[in-house]
């Protein structure tokens, strides 16, 4: 039985809060359709030697937007990264990118698309070379694309612009990486990104190496030059507190698979999937509003599954407390609510608590001792 994903199609009604335009109005930016991806490993004890980073992954993303990508560690969100920016190929499933396909370009018009995907590191000393100026690691693309500033007074001035656009002074340009703070790295790593003008940057973790404090001047800026430069973001993090602050929407991922999908916060706050419940209550949370509590802490049990093995069915039914034997025999449909919000999930959650159950009419509880694989 082939197993059902998430469309992301309904996202093209919704209104980016760093454009403050619909996305209806225009052809998405990116477009991301039953991406597959697997790798060879060694062979494991039951015999499985190919990993399942990503099993049919949609996504969709409007000019001027930002897509918040979260999940566990293992869930495929570096390798969907990878795959965005073509240094893997996706076995199934196709990539379009202003109407393009990426993978199908060669040479020159590979070379141009280049200009227009670029990627703000985890790391920003380890992203850095340490024996080039901030000059040089600004100007190093335009060493390949040397239209983009032709002449040296081209490249100085650029260089000026850029320093001044993410914060830092003139005189930096000289400066070596060591000589910078955490986010003055950062920041230059976002200036290099810049360089080429592009029209999407792919952010994996890009505040999870800085002080809270600084976080807070790195993501600023990040909205600020998205105002300003009208530029997308796919933001991977596991932050979730971060995500909500820069994320017009959000896509949850469990084990290659995206299994919510919708605006921030009708993720965040009316969660589809329980798996997405149980992430959201494990995020801590300063509220001085005087809302009600969100309720108590969800603890999941049992280990997660391996992707040389997932689960039949339903991939979360192992650590599920609402599964039922219908998870493991049937892949989970597309519950849609509210005409953009989607889940993947035999028992969509409405309100209650993750913990009310079990669900009625469902058959007997598939937990992780007695589930069939």
């Amino acid at each position: 039985m082939s197993e059902n994903t998430i469309s992301g199609a309904s996202r093209a009604s919704g209104t980016s809060a760093a454009s403050g335009t619909s996305a209806a109005t225009s052809a998405p930016l990116l477009e991301v359709t039953g991406v597959r991806k697997t790798f060879r490993v060694p062979r494991n004890a039951a015999g499985h030697n190919r990993l399942t980073a990503l099993d049919g992954v949609d996504l969709r993303l409007g000019r001027g937007e930002t897509l918040g990508v979260v999940g566990e560690s293992g869930c495929g969100k570096s390798t969907l990264a990878r795959v965005l920016l073509l240094l893997e190929r996706p076995d199934a499933g196709t990539v379009r990118f202003d109407g393009t396909d990426p993978f199908s370009l060669k040479k020159k018009e590979l070379l141009a698309w280049r200009r227009r995907v670029q990627m703000v590191f985890q790391d920003p000393f380890a992203s850095l070379n340490a024996r080039m100026s901030a000059a040089d690691i600004i100007g190093e693309p335009w060493r390949t694309h040397r239209d983009v500033a032709p002449t040296a007074r081209a490249r100085e001035t650029r260089v000026r612009e850029l320093l001044d656009l993410v914060g830092l002074r003139a005189g930096d340009a000289f400066r070596h990486p060591n000589e910078f703070s955490g986010g003055q790295r950062q920041r230059l790593g976002i200036a290099r990104a810049l360089a080429l003008d592009p029209d999407l940057i792919v952010c994996d973790e890009p505040v999870s190496a800085l002080d809270l404090s600084v976080q807070a001047q790195v993501l600023n800026l990040l909205s600020d030059l998205q105002q300003r430069l009208q530029v997308s973001y796919v933001f991977i993090s596991h932050d979730l507190s971060v995500v909500r602050h820069v994320a017009d929407r959000v896509s949850v991922m469990y084990l290659g698979k995206v299994i919510e999908h919708g605006a921030t916060e009708d993720v965040f706050d009316r969660p589809v999937h329980p798996y997405t419940s149980a992430l959201m209550s494990a995020a801590p949370a300063l509220d001085v509003s005087g809302a009600p509590p969100r309720g108590d802490r969800v603890l999941l049990k049992g280990e997660i599954p391996s992707p040389l093995d997932p689960p039949s069915g339903c991939r979360f039914r192992t650590r599920c407390p609402r599964a039922v034997d219908r998870c493991a025999e049937e892949a989970p449909p597309v519950h849609v609510r509210d005409g953009s919000h989607e889940g993947l999930c035999h028992f969509p959650l409405n309100g209650e608590p993750l913990g009310a159950g079990p669900v009625s009419g469902g058959g007997a509880v598939a937990g992780p001792a007695s589930a069939d694989r």
